[in-house]
């Protein structure tokens, strides 16, 4: 398990006290769904339902049967006496093991989701503020035309929000029990037990079983973990970009007394973007993990067991982690609205070429002629570095079309905007949508608006 990234609810999801904990409940179901049935006298369940786990207990008998679930059951019988009898009848280990995982994968999974409820909001606080903060866009590295800070956060929220849906299908998934027995054919249970065992924990029954629950639930649980993380690679690798010294129009919060290098006391680096990118790429590797062991033995081997143990927890604990330090960082990322301004303005004029393009069709030349007219002007400007409307003003075939004054006229940065607002209203981010949201939901509270 990957301490160093634990939070406390979610490292609580984990631990062997709550699995053992979720061993216990589903033994119990089962026990209260046989006295239904009338196998198990009721009078035996007020005995049962005082079964404690003693994990001190089970490491000592655990070093004897070298089983997890049989020294769990031993422990249990010491504490229970003859109504220990009724505790685990019928049943095989993954019955209770794989049941119970799926409790844990969604309590996880819940955690999960209120991170990304908590990004999305302090993301929207971000987008409102900067949704007219002007800036360059930048396609192959390289300047193209101008859109807005907010535009592009806005582009995040709505990634994140597919990601809620994807994790919402993925908790379908997983939100099931199979108390099937052996190979799944219920010789020693009945479909009837498992209905009433799994309705008490609240999960649906598997429609079919082998020994265990098939590994395809848990791959696109994990795959969509991966798929989280790679989002937040994503936005953590644009605010490295923007970071960069010759760029520099948002930058992570740097606090006082920090260090960025023991060598370079001048030093901001993106060190926390730069984790999210780190930790991403090993969900990615967990994801992989979880597809190889979909595949197994006949009704069932255990090489997927001894990896669970691991990418189970850890690409939960991960996530959860890098959800809630990206959510810090866009808290109180800087945001330089002035070398914004000066970056969009770095190219001369040239993020206007499409503009005088257009313009020029719309005078009568041919695509090809206005490109070509274009062209020559802005190759001059890159090779010059001299002004690009400057260039176009002293060519006789643009100006015979396009007089100096409607030149002038085309390079304003506010065109690039004017259909900014419809899309936040789109996305419902107008401050009004967001503040009737939130009051309609609860859902989401941003700090300020």
């Amino acid at each position: 398990m990957i301490e160093r990234y634990s939070r406390p609810q979610m490292k609580q999801v984990w631990s062997d006290e709550n699995k053992f904990a979720k061993w216990l409940e589903v033994e119990i179901a089962v026990c209260e769904a046989w006295a239904d049935l009338g196998v198990v006298p009721k009078k035996a369940l007020p005995k049962i339902k005082l079964a404690r786990i003693n994990l001190k207990r089970m490491e000592e008998i655990l070093k004897e049967t070298h089983h997890d679930m049989t020294a769990f059951l031993n422990s249990i019988a010491e504490t229970l006496g003859e109504e220990s009898r009724y505790i685990h009848l019928g049943l095989t280990s993954s019955d209770v093991m794989d049941t119970a995982l799926s409790l844990q994968l969604l309590e996880a999974a819940t955690l999960i989701n209120q991170d990304m409820k908590q990004l999305i909001s302090v993301i929207a606080e971000q987008a409102i503020k900067h949704k007219m903060t002007v800036m360059i866009g930048r396609t192959h590295g390289i300047h193209a035309e101008p859109t807005t800070f907010g535009l592009k956060l806005a582009l995040w929220i709505d990634e994140m929000n597919r990601n809620r849906v994807r994790l919402s299908e993925a908790v379908k998934d997983i939100a099931v029990g199979k108390i099937s027995g052996a190979v799944g054919t219920y010789a020693t249970l009945s479909p009837q037990l498992e209905e009433k065992a799994c309705a008490r924990l609240k999960l649906a029954p598997a429609p079919v079983s082998s020994q265990i629950l098939q590994r395809d639930r848990h791959a696109h649980f994990v795959t969509t973990l991966a798929i989280i993380a790679a989002s937040l690679e994503k936005f953590a690798t644009e605010i490295r970009l923007l970071q960069k010294t010759e760029t520099r129009e948002v930058e992570e919060p740097f606090d006082a007394g920090q260090t960025g290098s023991s060598a370079m006391p001048h030093k901001r680096n993106p060190e926390l973007c730069e984790r999210i990118c780190g930790l991403s790429r090993l969900v990615r590797g967990f994801a992989i993990t979880s597809l190889e062991n979909i595949s197994l033995w006949h009704e069932r081997d255990i090489s997927h067991s001894s990896t669970e143990r691991i990418i189970l927890p850890d690409a939960c604990l991960v996530v959860d982690y890098v959800l809630d330090m990206f959510t810090s960082i866009m808290a109180r990322l800087n945001v330089y609205p002035r070398q914004m301004k000066r970056n969009l303005d770095l190219t001369k004029g040239l993020i206007f070429s499409q503009r005088v393009m257009l313009a020029l069709i719309d005078k009568g030349l041919s695509r090809q002629k206005a490109y070509g007219l274009v062209q020559r002007s802005a190759m001059k400007s890159w090779q010059t570095g001299r002004n690009f409307l400057t260039l176009l003003k002293a060519d006789a075939e643009v100006t015979d079309k396009l007089p100096p004054d409607e030149l002038e006229k085309l390079f304003d940065y506010q065109y690039y905007l004017r259909h900014v607002d419809d899309i936040f209203h789109r996305l419902g981010l107008t401050e009004r949508q967001w503040k009737e949201k939130i009051e309609r939901t609860g859902e989401l509270s941003p700090r300020k608006l």
